[in-house]
């Protein structure tokens, strides 16, 4: 069934990215997105809240109520976002994951690329 939607004329494989990144309040969530979107590091950025997240950290395993950003934008444009999530969070080490946007609606696409200009 996948192959048969990539086939199909209107959509296409891509060069996108969907990144993902957690933070620990709501406010500082949305201060991301808002920045990402500002700056064209961000086509648009979905806001889940709250999640619930275990992890090891310190040796030991930590327990949060989080927010997930899942943030579209194309594959060139990783560098840049990383540095700049880097740069406004308050985590540590803040989780900066892509996951490759492997089809999708063509007219969807061109607007991340749009509204990502220059990171092409």
């Amino acid at each position: 069934q996948r192959s048969s939607l990539i086939r199909d004329a209107a959509y296409s494989i891509t060069q996108h990215i969907a990144f993902l990144v957690t933070a620990g309040s709501e406010a500082e969530a949305e201060t991301l997105a808002k920045a990402l979107a500002e700056e064209h590091l961000a086509a648009c950025v979905n806001i889940i809240s709250p999640i619930r997240s275990f992890y090891r950290w310190q040796v030991r395993i930590a327990e949060d109520r989080e927010w997930l950003l899942v943030i579209k934008t194309q594959a060139a444009g990783f560098d840049a976002l990383a540095t700049r999530v880097h740069t406004l969070h308050s985590y540590e080490v803040p989780e900066v994951i892509a996951l490759p946007i492997l089809a999708g609606a063509q007219g969807c696409l061109a607007w991340i690329q749009q509204e990502t200009r220059g990171q092409d």
